[in-house]
């Protein structure tokens, strides 16, 4: 139990030899800490003795709480309400929600086809901050797997992640170890498109069984990873596992994918996609890196360059597109090139955000790659990367829509303490607009996530490459779209403190930094846009449109 004391034992402790301070009703032993403080001595003294609960939120956020609390809190008032013992689940299976005044029971009706499960409310229920499933609304996606996963995904970011994100991100380095354990938990094998590879890995995640596995648990969590509002953090375990995986996984030959796999689900190995060019991005018929075959056609011998390639780095394989035969599209093939082939030299790139994501600038020189490393069949890669944008999109739709969410939490919370003109922000009709703005563009978005994520799942890869295609592109557009007016509005709520990095506005400062790093890669917002209309015309002329 923790350690209880009185406001008196506190004020007792109000000397630089032995300091003290109250936050929110819980004690803290500044003593050792004096010289480690960014603002000085001097402030910490200032309240030595004393609760400083006002001026802590004055200056800082709950990162800074949770980075310190594990070694700074020696206890709590004796007036502070102890937790309440947590309630012993009940069999999910057995047990019926309670019907209260005002709500109605989960029970189905008569005539209900399915019912739907409405779950427990979770987090600090700011309306629209979290996904509404979160907030015992109704769902026809989300289960009590899912629930359950995303309890064990937050404790652990909020653990290991939140406290550290402003320090990695200065470092512009995630710690290996952390990626590490996206392999020990199980979570690198749940994110390869709705499929969990158990018959890799060996391992699965500990609270859903791999036969439960779909793809809403892999949108839970890189949205619970996402909460900590850091691009780079999130690029770093998910952007080059989740873009250069899936096409090894579906289309590699089995010797290569026995060989390779278990180390990259395991966290061991790593691996990126190369396939932007200094001189084609968008373009990708017209990719240039080449690759020969050599005379007893056992080899392919690998020449090019590949720029902003996310995680390029630090992997240890790099899934290359790469020109085989002459003829745009119908001359590129994928390859996995590994870099102990020799030849392989990678360059960090310094970009404007996305710092910790070890954004690369690759050059291919004489790589001799065996032709077990292609990926599907010669000159037929386009369609492994046209297939594989879909998913690598949908991932940046995810990260984009919970980055919103994150602006317009953070602003929620600043807005209710901060004062101007005698009284809070929320009390502004201009502020509460912003936020109504904010909440419209986030639910609109994340509503289009859901219904595309449900398609996914239902259709097969070529039918999802032909009606999805398009309309990925066109919900990808809305939510760097969304992302980037978020940022902003969060910007102007916060004001100068936005524009400082850490501190209050550190989360809103670092993702006003990443927007172009989501409107740009996976296709620009335009070529996003233009193409949702294409696509879904040419889509809807061959299912018997009339106009």
């Amino acid at each position: 139990m923790s350690q209880r004391y009185s406001v008196d034992d506190v004020a007792g402790h109000k000397s630089t030899d032995s300091l003290w301070i109250i936050v929110d009703e819980d004690v803290y032993d500044l003593t050792k800490f004096q010289d480690e403080h960014p603002g000085g001595k001097k402030i910490l003294q200032r309240v030595a003795g004393k609760d400083a609960s006002k001026q802590f939120w004055k200056y800082h956020n709950e990162g800074i709480l949770k980075k310190y609390q594990k070694t700074l809190q020696i206890g709590s008032l004796n007036t502070k309400a102890t937790a309440a013992p947590e309630k012993q689940e009940e069999s999910k299976e057995i047990a019926q929600p309670v019907a209260e005044s005002g709500t109605v029971s989960a029970e189905p009706t008569e005539d209900a086809e399915e019912s739907f499960e409405t779950l427990d409310t979770y987090g600090d229920l700011i309306p629209y901050a979290d996904p509404s499933w979160y907030q015992s609304y109704h769902s026809a996606y989300y289960n009590q797997t899912h629930a359950d996963l995303r309890d064990e995904v937050r404790a652990w970011v909020e653990e290991k992640i939140m406290p550290n994100v402003n320090e990695w991100e200065e470092a512009k380095k995630i710690p290996d170890e952390i990626y590490k354990q996206m392999g020990d938990r199980g979570y690198l094998a749940g994110l390869l498109g709705g499929h969990y590879r158990s018959d890799i890995t060996g391992r699965s995640v500990k609270c859903v069984p791999p036969n439960k596995w779909d793809f809403f648990h892999e949108v839970v969590i890189t949205d619970e990873i996402s909460r900590c509002g850091s691009g780079g953090l999130v690029w770093n375990l998910i952007g080059g596992f989740g873009i250069g995986g899936p096409p090894l996984f579906a289309h590699g030959k089995p010797e290569l994918i026995k060989r390779i796999g278990p180390g990259l689900l395991a966290g061991d190995k790593r691996i990126c996609l190369a396939i932007t060019e200094p001189d084609a991005g968008s373009d990708v018929a017209n990719l240039g890196c080449e690759a020969k075959l050599t005379e007893d056609g056992k080899h392919f011998i690998v020449n090019g360059e590949k720029k902003w390639i996310t995680n390029g780095v630090y992997a240890d394989y790099f899934t290359t597109a790469v020109r085989t035969s002459e003829g745009g599209m119908n001359g590129l093939s994928m390859l996995l090139i590994e870099r102990e082939h020799g030849g392989v030299s990678t360059r960090k790139m310094d970009c404007q955000g996305v710092w910790s994501s070890g954004t690369t600038y690759v050059t291919f020189e004489d790589v001799k790659v065996p032709v077990e490393n292609l990926i599907g069949k010669k000159d037929q890669g386009f369609k492994v990367i046209m297939t594989n944008f879909n998913h690598e999109r949908m991932g940046i739709i995810i990260q984009c829509v919970r980055f919103s969410r994150v602006c317009y939490e953070e602003s929620v919370k600043y807005a209710h303490k901060r004062v101007t003109f005698g009284k809070k922000l929320i009390e502004h009709p201009v502020i509460r607009l912003k936020l109504a703005h904010m909440a419209r563009q986030i639910e609109a978005s994340a509503a289009w996530l859901d219904n595309l994520v449900f398609q996914c799942m239902r259709m097969g890869e070529m039918e999802a490459m032909l009606k999805l295609g398009g309309a990925i592109a066109g919900a990808k557009a809305q939510s760097t779209t969304t992302m980037e007016f978020c940022a902003r509005e969060a910007s102007q709520i916060f004001g100068g403190l936005s524009y400082s990095r850490g501190g209050q506005g550190a989360k809103v400062e670092r993702l006003y930094r990443d927007v172009r790093a989501y409107a740009i890669p996976g296709g620009s917002e335009e070529i996003m846009l233009d193409l949702s209309i294409r696509q879904a015309l040419r889509v809807h002329q061959a299912l018997g449109m009339k106009l």
